[in-house]
This record gives structure tokens, C-alpha cells and sequence, in this order.
């Protein structure tokens, strides 16, 4: 059995999926590994080039755009690595990072999964770690304060910057933008969640890693450039309402309906605040109505859920 299996979902990345595989290539070295991108039906011609220049790597191509989860899984399918790690196809892999992930698992037999230190294109931070989202977690967020306070231990959650990224630590999951999975562990859990389209996948994930008793840990000695919602800026604003629909499918799932409610309530509430700030300020500054239109979406989100009672976020404006 090989060491590593990395599985990289594509759509519509074809530049940064050349620089991404190339990164992989220059810096993989001391383990066996095998590279599966599972392409999601793009039309910029990425399969194509990965054929071209990439001969080695195994190429799944689907028909249609199946979302980040079901790609990893098809990716897991294909594999055959002790390890299993998902990465983002705009990203750019820092020398020794696969390495130090494999050596980091082999001496923590506890750890069902790692993540790495999520660097930005100019070299600075980018969170890659949070606390799982909850109504609370939400309701901060909401209301600003996770803004205005990121350094608290209270409002903080998602952000997390009240601590030193430059520790080893247990956290509640990991991003999935490069995460390391041990096999043993995806086989007693299961694969990812495919009712998550995009986003909150990875905590589901790790949930249900703590849940059978495996930890979740963030290694900083791992670093990889994270270039940032390449594939999801083609969704163009609309995509945060991907992020409430499947936060509020995470809360529903491990917290049940009542809290799935409180969710979409607090939600709710929170546009209604924005929409009467940015009605006040759109005689100002221009672009508020822009922010004024989005908040419409996102009221419209959380009062088409209580009518319909779906969780399902499979695609943007649906009742989820």
C-alpha cells in the first residue's frame, strides 16, 4: 500500500489546477503517492490539460458539477494510499508539507485527521480551523460580534485568532482546503457527507470523527498556499447562501429541528438588521444596494426554510 492518495476536486480551475499539480509534483518526495483529480464536468478544458501534462494522475471526469463532497469521495474510491487528503485545486503545495502530514499521523495513531497552516497569496495567515457551527456560534455571528471581537474566546469561534496558530493543537475540524485523513478512520465513519453541496462538509466530517472517538488535530509545521474560492466565485455573491444552507443542515443533523429553526431565525433576524442599516446608508454610498439586494436573498432563504421545512442545500435559491 502507497503512502499518500490526494484527491483534488476541479471546476473550472484549469491555471490553478496546472499550478496546484505542479506545486504536488516539485514537493512530494520521500513516500510513494498518487494524485486522483476528480474533475466536475468543467468546460474550461482542465481535464484536457491534465491529460496532456499530468499523464500519471488518475483522471475521473463527471458528467455534471456533483459539489465538493461527492468528488472527494469518488477521489476515495479511486485510492489506495494509507493516507487519504483532500485538496483544493487552487492551492499551492509549500515543500515538506505531505511529509510532515505523514509523519505528524504516523507518530499520533489518535488522529483520525490533520490540517495544515493555510497561508494567503502575500505570505500572511488565513483561518484553517473553527469551532463547529452551532446556534450560538451563529447568532455572534449575526449580530457582528464575532467581527468586532475575533480575538475573544466567546464570540470568536469561527475565526479562532485568540490562540497561537503556531501551536500544534486538537481542534473541531480542520479545513478541507488540505486535510489528511487516515484510512482506517474514513472506513469505520464513512465517506463525506453528499447532501453538503458546498461548504461545512469537512465539519460534518470531523464531527462524526470525534464521535467514534478519533481526534482532529491543526499542524502548522505543514504549510500550503491557499489561493481562495476559486470554483466558488463563479457562484458570484450567492454563494453565502450555500454556507447558511448547509450550516443549517450541520445544526439540523447533530442538533435537531428546533435548534435548525433557532438557526434560521437568527439568520433572519440578522438581514433584517442589515437591510435597515444599508437602507439608511444607500443614500451615501452607491454600493449598499448591491448589499441591500443580498440581504433580500438571504431573508427570502430563511422564510422559504420555514415554509418548506427542506435542509437540502443543493443548489443556490432553493428552499434550503
Amino acid at each position: 500500500m502507497i503512502d499518500l492518495s490526494v484527491a483534488i476536486p476541479s471546476w473550472n480551475t484549469r491555471e490553478f489546477l496546472d499550478q496546484c499539480l505542479r506545486s504536488v509534483y516539485e514537493t512530494a518526495k520521500g513516500f510513494s503517492f498518487e494524485v486522483i483529480v476528480v474533475d466536475n464536468a468543467s468546460s474550461d478544458g482542465s481535464p484536457e490539460m491534465v491529460a496532456s501534462k499530468y499523464p500519471h494522475v488518475k483522471l475521473v471526469r463527471n458528467r455534471t458539477n456533483l459539489g465538493f463532497a461527492a468528488a472527494c469521495n469518488i477521489g476515495f474510491k479511486h485510492s489506495t494510499g494509507r493516507y487519504f487528503l483532500i485538496l483544493n485545486s487552487d492551492t499551492i503545495v509549500l515543500p515538506n508539507a505531505f511529509a510532515y502530514l505523514i509523519q505528524f499521523m504516523d507518530e499520533h495513531p489518535e488522529a483520525g485527521a490533520a490540517g495544515c497552516r493555510l497561508l494567503n497569496r502575500d505570505g500572511t495567515l488565513q483561518r484553517s480551523c473553527s469551532k463547529f457551527p452551532s446556534v450560538l456560534t451563529e447568532l455572534f455571528d449575526a449580530l457582528y460580534l464575532s467581527k468586532l471581537f475575533p480575538n475573544s474566546r466567546i464570540f470568536g469561534g469561527y475565526s479562532m485568532y485568540y490562540w497561537d496558530f503556531d501551536q500544534i493543537r486538537e481542534v473541531d475540524f480542520a479545513g478541507g482546503s488540505c486535510l489528511i485523513v487516515r484510512r482506517e478512520t474514513i472506513e469505520e465513519v464513512g465517506l463525506l457527507d453528499e447532501g453538503f453541496f458546498m461548504y461545512t462538509e469537512e465539519a460534518d466530517w470531523c464531527y462524526r470523527m470525534w464521535q467514534h472517538g478519533w481526534k482532529v488535530y491543526y499542524y502548522p509545521y505543514a504549510q500550503v498556499i491557499h489561493l481562495g474560492g476559486e470554483s466558488s466565485r463563479q457562484f458570484g455573491k450567492d454563494i453565502l447562501l450555500h454556507l447558511y444552507a448547509s450550516r443549517n443542515r450541520f445544526i439540523r443533523k447533530h442538533h435537531g429541528v428546533v435548534a435548525a429553526v433557532l438557526h434560521r431565525t437568527v439568520v433572519m433576524v440578522g438581514a433584517l438588521c442589515r437591510l435597515l442599516v444599508f437602507s439608511i446608508q444607500r443614500f451615501k454610498h452607491r454600493e449598499m444596494v448591491d448589499k441591500l439586494a443580498f440581504q433580500l436573498k438571504v431573508l427570502e432563504w430563511s422564510l422559504r426554510g420555514f415554509a418548506h421545512g427542506s435542509v437540502s442545500n443543493r443548489a443556490v435559491g432553493s428552499s434550503a
